[in-house]
């Protein structure tokens, strides 16, 4: 039964799954999420070749924090070749947000 549970709490995560390719890229993400979700406990996975960064249910990333993590420009768009996958559904908001989430909330 204790499976069942832990699979259970697996479908409520979302989040990226990045590219092992570039460790800066990573850490600066991992960084910025971890910043813009205070409070918030991120499940970071490093597979070598991709890395799962979620949380439960709702996961938010700034460009703000991604260019103060990585310590130059940085547009959310510029994420694109990193991620290689996400869990959940994931929004734009303009180019100064990227949220991933469960169920839309308008």
């Amino acid at each position: 039964m204790a499976d069942v549970h832990r699979q259970d709490d697996r479908r409520q995560l979302v989040g990226p799954v990045a590219r092992g390719f570039d460790p800066e890229v990573v850490d600066a993400l991992v960084t910025a999420l971890e910043k813009d979700n205070p409070g918030k406990e991120l499940l970071v996975e490093d597979h070598g070749g991709y890395v799962r960064i979620h949380a439960p249910h709702l996961l938010r990333l700034t460009r703000a924090s991604l260019e103060e993590a990585a310590g130059h420009p940085f547009p959310l768009a510029g994420l694109e070749p990193a991620i290689a996958s996400f869990a959940g559904r994931m929004r734009y908001i303009g180019d100064d947000e990227l949220v991933w989430y469960l169920t839309r909330e308008d």
